[in-house]
């Protein structure tokens, strides 16, 4: 019997061992965030685009290789301030064909305009963890008025870099005839949905 208790209390032990090792770094807390200038993480921030093709079908994309900076302070969320570069040459679909002719003058042009920005000029708290910020996207050599509908998704060290850390997703929705990339509007569609999932480590 003392044998079998022995067996039980160890097992106990495991499991919370087990359990604590397994736990989600990622404090869902808004206002546990430690205040500071952040960098962009690029191997784990996401942008992603959708939109109509034809009306038969949604045609998804990826850019990657996002850098920038991220202001943040819990008790002024307000001030908050985002600042988001991305190559247009790294935008990737399932179709290295499309691929190329993205990258081409008749889309995106990516040899003229090699970078797409996002800054941002107002953040307007919505709810917990979730705000709008509204900013300036420069895309294809225009810039227009852009608001994203931005959730925040946790914060703590990362076990595995040991950097604290932050994250957030956000979606918006642009029109791309506003930015001069015509080509086939309206038969491939003209609103474009972006989604983001960006992680962000503290600098300072």
């Amino acid at each position: 019997m003392a044998s079998l208790k022995l067996l039980a209390t160890a097992g106990a032990a495991l499991l919370i061992v087990g359990g604590a090792q397994a736990a989600i770094p990622g404090n869902p807390d808004p206002a546990a965030v430690q205040p500071g200038v952040y960098k962009v993480e690029a191997g784990h921030t996401r942008i992603e685009f959708s939109l109509s093709h034809m009306g038969f079908s949604t045609w998804w994309g990826d850019f990657t290789g996002a850098s920038g900076s991220l202001t943040v302070d819990p008790n002024r969320p307000a001030a908050d301030k985002l600042s988001i570069t991305v190559p247009i040459a790294s935008v990737t679909t399932t179709n290295a064909k499309l691929d190329g002719e993205l990258r081409e003058p008749d889309y995106l042009d990516a040899a003229k305009y090699p970078t797409s920005t996002f800054v941002s000029t107002q953040v307007t708290p919505t709810g917990p963890g979730q705000a709008d910020v509204m900013g300036q996207l420069t895309l294809h050599g225009v810039t227009r008025p852009v608001t994203l509908h931005v959730r925040f998704n946790g914060a703590g060290v990362n076990p595995l870099s040991k950097a604290y850390t932050v994250g957030f997703d956000a979606e918006g929705m642009i029109r791309r005839s506003d930015f001069g990339v015509m080509k086939l509007v309206p038969v491939v569609g003209d609103v474009v949905t972006l989604r983001l999932s960006g992680a962000f480590t503290k600098t300072s």
